[in-house]
């Protein structure tokens, strides 16, 4: 009888818990989406000033030590950027709002100068601090705490990116991988939903590539990409190891900050200079490369240059700059899947399509957010009248590389929670060196 009752009781909670995370998330949705919206205008025209006045790379060592300076006098001279958010989710760990303007600022100064990284570790962080601090403010416990910054990891990401179930699934699948928070599964979409309208209402752009020369599915295409995600998987190896290593050299040789920040400006100005002399006026490497991923797309693509991004991409963030590493990623596997297709029967840009989303995979082990990416990106018509067949594709290619790429990761605070080979818990960090 006692047991009925509770149950009953719980019964009539539900729809209350159902309308109070409904009206949450989209207050999340809006207050993120708002800010995702500035920082987009703000990356924007930091982006097109570097462009119209290339001499302010020769300002990279100055901006690499504002940035230290800058985390120093706000008293966050440990952050670990994107980590935090991740143990924020998994541990209900305190986000610091300052974390917000304070990444919105290095982010942008990175941007202005040349540095190369991406947007989304930012707009990450932005979210993560934003809705987690609302959370406290409204004196949420422990699990709404947690669920409530998966919000603000989805609005920002779907408000910046335009990829709204994307989004969604990557906050509830990259803390702990093997185990979907499916309890957030509703206030994240609506977070997401609802940040990308925000972001619509003032003209930001979503990410969308017309791919061409899609397969059909068959036994030779199978083989084909299958070919490719293995490939594919020992890039994204190489791009991790590229990161860790940089920060590990930088931790032995230059351990204060300030002289490493100058320092790896410097060096990233003289190889934009050893380029530049290379290819006369191109500057491909510095910012984000969101041109070079289109023309990749396209089906044109330097074969050097996948190899040129890591060690750019590498070289700032393990300085100190501020940033992400995942659209970096989208160049490196957009450049490498454009040179290696062809190489394998496969059009230049089926491949580039195929290399964005699977050395995505590789170094998130996010295999279902890399696959509704695939469809979010890739899906307005560029895959044929057989979408679904060509889908399969695109999960094979993601599937494989999230297989090969073992325990490897951008974020080294991301829990392995099962195997990638069989069914067993091994509940591990990602990249740590212990034997499963």
């Amino acid at each position: 009888m006692e047991q009925t009752r509770h149950t009953v009781l719980a019964r009539l909670t539900e729809p209350g818990i159902f309308l109070k995370w409904l009206f949450f998330a989209a207050g999340i949705g809006i207050v993120v989406g708002g800010v995702s919206t500035a920082f987009y205008y703000a990356f924007h025209y930091a982006t097109l000033a570097r462009h119209t006045c290339p001499w302010l790379m020769l300002l990279l060592p100055l901006g690499g030590m504002g940035i230290v300076l800058l985390y120093r006098a706000c008293g966050m001279e440990k952050d670990r950027g994107t980590n935090f958010v991740l143990i924020a989710v998994r541990e209900n760990a305190p986000l610091r709002l300052r974390t917000a303007p304070l990444v919105f600022l290095s982010t942008i100064l990175t941007h202005l100068v040349g540095g190369s990284s991406g947007r989304e570790g930012a707009i990450l962080q932005i979210g993560g601090s934003i809705s987690s601090k609302i959370g406290r403010w409204m004196r949420l416990d422990d699990k709404d705490s947690r669920v409530i910054t998966m919000c603000g990891m989805s609005a920002a990401f779907a408000a910046l990116f335009g990829t709204p179930l994307t989004a969604a699934v990557f906050a509830m699948e990259v803390v702990s991988v093997g185990v979907m928070y499916y309890a957030a599964i509703v206030p994240c979409a609506i977070a997401a939903i609802v940040g990308l309208w925000v972001a619509q209402c003032f003209s930001v752009p979503a990410t969308a590539f017309a791919l061409t020369g899609v397969p059909n599915l068959s036994p030779v295409s199978l083989a084909q990409v299958i070919a490719m995600g293995v490939l594919f998987a020992l890039l994204s190896v190489l791009f991790c190891h590229g990161m860790h290593l940089a920060s590990h050299l930088y931790d032995r040789f230059l351990p204060h900050p300030l002289a490493r920040s100058a320092a790896g400006g410097a060096l990233v100005l003289v190889l934009t200079g050893v380029v530049w002399l290379w290819a006369p006026f191109t500057f491909d490497y510095n910012g984000a490369g969101e041109e070079v991923i289109a023309s990749a797309i396209a089906g044109e693509a330097r074969p050097e240059a996948f190899l040129l991004k890591i060690l750019f991409t590498a070289i700032t963030l393990g300085a100190g700059f501020k940033g992400g590493e995942i659209v970096p990623v989208f160049f490196t596997g957009a450049t490498f899947g454009c040179t290696a297709a062809p190489l394998l029967g496969l059009d230049p840009s089926f491949g580039a399509g195929l290399g964005m989303v699977s050395v995505f995979c590789g170094v998130t082990n996010c295999p279902m957010t890399s696959l509704l990416m695939a469809l979010e990106l890739f899906g307005g018509g560029s895959l044929g009248m057989h979408t679904g067949q060509s889908l399969c594709l695109f999960a094979v290619c993601i599937a494989v590389s999230y297989m090969l790429s073992g325990y490897q990761g951008l974020y080294s605070e991301q829990k392995i929670v099962y195997s990638k080979f069989r069914p067993e818990f091994i509940n591990r960090k990602a990249n740590d060196d212990e034997a499963h």
